[in-house]
């Protein structure tokens, strides 16, 4: 059946697929059983289009980049609105008007941050996720020498230098890493919605490594950092005597916080918002398109 062309309103359709049939099934009796108000769908266009195929209003939640394609685009028409966990300060130039006027964004539903603690002056914190980001522990080691005077610490998957310097701290996975962002006086990482909401929340200095992800997710919301004075932004890897002078700029940077990027309330925020979602918005409406 290599023949059989996959419709555009999809990204995945594989035919006689017996786990997708099971999926479906599952799903759609829960629907009929359950009879939802309302499905929030993260992400999934299948799920999108299976629950308003199945008569269920859907807050679809969308994430950055490009996402203009005709699925996403579809997705985006049958949802009942749509929800983005980042500032809307963030969103691509390329985003319709139309789809931003449906999206309720909540930078801040990611997680909650405590109040800054205060461990000490001088760490840098690098944020690596399984998704990807710099691992390679040598670098990091040779960005570590770079300022003597400072403290790194790297949480997540990093492969442990040849020669570990004496400033270098390699923690592997934590349980919870909001404490070392509000602790720390610069923070690096990608561009994923984790990190930078967190990071942003938390307004630390902020030096953004963005990585190679599909629809140029990472790229597009490091073009906006950039462009809002939310972080400092490398596209390619520094020269060890670059790593200073970078650190500094971000601190500096960070003394003249954008506006546009301030905290916006919580999860409580977007649960409010998902309950009180008019309802002749969701029932008695044949096609909420």
């Amino acid at each position: 059946m290599d023949h059989v062309e996959r419709p555009s309103a999809l990204h995945y359709a594989p035919l006689d697929h017996e786990g997708i049939r099971e999926r479906t099934a599952l799903m759609t009796g829960w629907i009929a059983q359950a009879r939802p108000r309302l499905m929030v769908v993260d992400v999934s266009v299948e799920v999108a289009m299976l629950a308003r195929l199945a008569s269920v209003p859907t807050v679809y939640v969308r994430l950055n980049g490009r996402r203009i394609d005709t699925a996403h685009l579809d997705a985006f028409r049958g949802a009942t609105a749509l929800l983005a966990p980042f500032h809307e300060a963030l969103d691509d130039d390329d985003v319709p008007a139309w789809v931003r006027g449906k999206t309720f964004y909540a930078p801040d539903i990611v997680r909650s941050l405590p109040s800054r603690s205060h461990e000490g002056d001088g760490v840098v914190l690098v944020i690596l996720g399984r998704g990807g980001g710099i691992s390679d522990g040598d670098k990091w080691a040779d960005a570590a020498r770079s300022t003597p005077g400072r403290r790194w610490r790297i949480l997540g998957p990093c492969t442990t230098p040849l020669d570990v310097p004496g400033n270098l701290d390699l923690r592997g996975w934590v349980d919870d890493v909001a404490p070392h962002i509000c602790g720390a006086d610069v923070v690096i990482g990608g561009a994923g919605d984790g990190v930078v909401s967190a990071v942003l929340t938390a307004r630390r200095p902020f030096i953004c490594l963005p990585e190679d992800r599909p629809f140029s997710e990472q790229l597009s919301k490091a073009r906006r950092l950039t462009a809002t004075g939310g972080a400092i932004v490398r596209y390619d890897w520094p020269e060890q005597e670059e790593w200073p002078v970078l650190i500094l700029q971000a601190i500096e940077q960070a003394d003249h916080w954008p506006a546009c990027l301030a905290d916006e309330g919580g999860a409580e925020r977007a649960a409010s918002w998902l309950d009180s979602l008019p309802s002749a918005t969701i029932r008695g409406r044949s096609d909420i398109a």
